[in-house]
């Protein structure tokens, strides 16, 4: 029978708040309280890893209660280079107006270009027009026309609350930012994380390489289901969009009352 260890009595336990360490009998210069409340001006902790836990959580608390009790509501992302004279712009707009006109609050990046747009044909309409920016390397303020803002550091913040609070998505034409949020959209249909979640691809021209692609490629090689391409629709129609995402909706909406077209 092997002997019974005992522990070497010059080793204590101590307790570091919820946590028991073993140690060597060398008292601790000094206790958590005394740091929280000591005056030191060495701010490297704003920058640990413990600190930034604490920032993430309080992103998803400050998210989940500016936009908790905001109605039905559809994300429209897209390019925030494209213009005010571009033909793209006033897809965005009119988008904005069919959503406000049928219930829907509007939420975008709330930046410039085919965010913008969304939101300030959203605004005309007398809809809830939301922004959830970004920290970026390169200057962005929220568009004039949003009028619920946030402003996020972590992406990944930011795309739960698009995925949450939203019902539906539409992508206007845009580059990797836009490509981001449509695949990661995507993927939460195929695999059943968000249910009653239509996806349009505004711009049969533009989108058409790409939806080729996922055919002739991840299709024909049996990385995804063809019924796997009918989770999205392509259409140049804002009216043929807007029937898309309300039908969607219909039985998911049957007891509020809305949205209505």
């Amino acid at each position: 029978m092997r002997p019974v260890r005992t522990p070497s009595p010059e080793k204590q336990r101590a307790l570091r708040g919820p946590i028991a360490i073993r140690h060597e009998g060398t008292p601790q210069a000094s206790t958590t309280d005394r740091r929280l409340l000591d005056n030191n001006a060495n701010t490297d902790w704003l920058h640990t890893d413990t600190w930034r836990v604490l920032r993430i959580q309080s992103e998803f608390v400050d998210g989940f209660g500016a936009l908790a009790e905001i109605p039905p509501a559809v994300t429209v992302f897209g390019s925030a280079r494209i213009r005010e004279d571009h033909p793209y712009y006033q897809w965005g707009f009119e988008l904005g107006q069919a959503l406000a006109k049928a219930g829907y609050a509007t939420i975008t990046g709330g930046g410039p270009g085919l965010m913008e747009s969304a939101n300030r044909g959203c605004f005309d309409a007398d809809g809830l027009s939301i922004g959830l920016g970004i920290e970026l390397p390169h200057e962005q303020h929220l568009n004039d026309w949003v009028d619920l803002g946030m402003n996020f550091r972590y992406f990944f913040v930011r795309k739960t609350m698009f995925l949450k609070y939203s019902q539906a998505f539409v992508c206007l034409p845009g580059g990797f930012g836009t490509l981001d949020e449509l695949f990661e959209a995507l993927v939460m249909v195929q695999t059943g994380k968000i249910v009653d979640y239509p996806i349009v691809l505004m711009g049969r021209d533009y989108w058409a390489g790409l939806v080729d692609w996922l055919r002739e490629r991840l299709v024909a090689e049996g990385m995804i289901d063809e019924a796997d391409l009918d989770i999205f629709l392509l259409t140049d129609s804002v009216e043929e969009a807007m029937d898309y995402i309300v039908e969607a909706h219909c039985e998911l909406f049957a007891d509020r009352g809305q949205p209505q077209t």
